[in-house]
């Protein structure tokens, strides 16, 4: 919360509110909290592809990135102080993509199989419908960029 909030000392805030939260721990120890009717899905869930706008805080506001940040992918999904709108495959961090002359480009970090390939291809066929309702699109892979 601190990361996400850009604030210090909640501590206290959170012990008040621990009667009405659930607690988990992370693979580390750390003590995690959650809203107790929020959905957790069952751990071996498929994740579905999505594509992620420049600053989301899934992969800014987590003190800890690694759930979704492959060690190798650190760092790729910013430079400086701009984010990138990404790409993620299985809940990971997996490429980059952009809006160019009516297309979605995308720019996978490693090589997608034919079926993840076509798993991506439906997702931003969904998104563009929701962006861009009164337009077509063409979705393009450019290179890989491992």
């Amino acid at each position: 919360m601190q990361t996400w909030a850009g604030l210090t000392r909640l501590r206290d805030a959170f012990e008040r509110l621990r009667p009405r939260l659930v607690t988990f721990q992370d693979d580390n120890g750390v003590e995690l909290f959650d809203l107790p009717d929020a959905s957790r899905p069952d751990p071996d869930t498929p994740a579905p592809p999505r594509f992620l706008p420049e600053f989301d805080n899934l992969l800014l506001s987590h003190a800890d990135r690694t759930r979704v940040v492959p060690p190798e992918h650190r760092g790729r999904s910013w430079q400086g102080n701009i984010a990138y709108r990404t790409l993620l495959v299985d809940g990971f961090l997996a490429g980059l993509w952009r809006l160019e002359d009516h297309a979605l480009v995308i720019e996978p970090f490693d090589r997608l199989t034919r079926d993840r390939r076509d798993e991506v291809t439906a997702e931003g066929e969904r998104m563009l419908r929701v962006m861009h309702p009164e337009s077509s699109h063409d979705i393009r892979f450019g290179v890989v960029r491992g």
